[in-house]
């Protein structure tokens, strides 16, 4: 189910000035790091998309015999998030643009860092219509009603 991809850079030594010179790194979502953006896909829509947490992943990858700690999956999942930031941004732009739009309002509830509780939070689902060109959903989460209702303009 998974490969492993070599990269081989050249490496080249000029005799006369004594300088090395190698290829540069192919660029990577994951600055210096092991995953491909197969396998990052690949974890981002089994967290996502099928609702598999990063723990049974783990587990899926061990049977796969692959040692991938679900700290590792995390800090992925971080950077895969930072790195589509500008692109959530521009769809939502996008989506704002719509002349109608259908928005969901979800309350969850969320612990209150360091004192034990929850309150009340809210994620938000925006689309354009049915008859629109554009198909996306773009969510956002907030962690006060009031600040749910700044995101759309007006």
């Amino acid at each position: 189910m998974f490969t492993v991809e070599r990269h081989i850079r050249g490496k080249w030594a000029c005799k006369m000035c004594e300088t090395l010179i190698q290829a540069p790194v192919l660029p990577h979502v994951v600055d210096k790091g092991i995953p491909t953006a197969g396998l990052l896909a690949h974890t981002l829509i089994s967290k996502y998309g099928d609702h598999l947490p990063l723990y049974r992943q783990e587990r899926f990858f061990a049977r796969a015999g692959l040692a991938i700690p679900r700290s590792t999956l995390g800090a992925w999942v971080g950077v895969c998030g930072v790195r589509l930031q500008p692109l959530v941004d521009a769809l939502h732009q996008e989506i704002l643009q719509q002349g109608l739009l259908h928005a969901d309002e979800t309350p969850v509830q969320m612990l209150s860092p360091g004192k034990g509780k929850t309150h009340r939070a809210y994620l938000w689902a925006y689309t354009a219509t049915q008859f629109a060109d554009l198909r996306a959903v773009v969510y956002d989460f907030a962690d006060r009603r009031r600040r749910a209702c700044q995101i759309l303009p007006g």
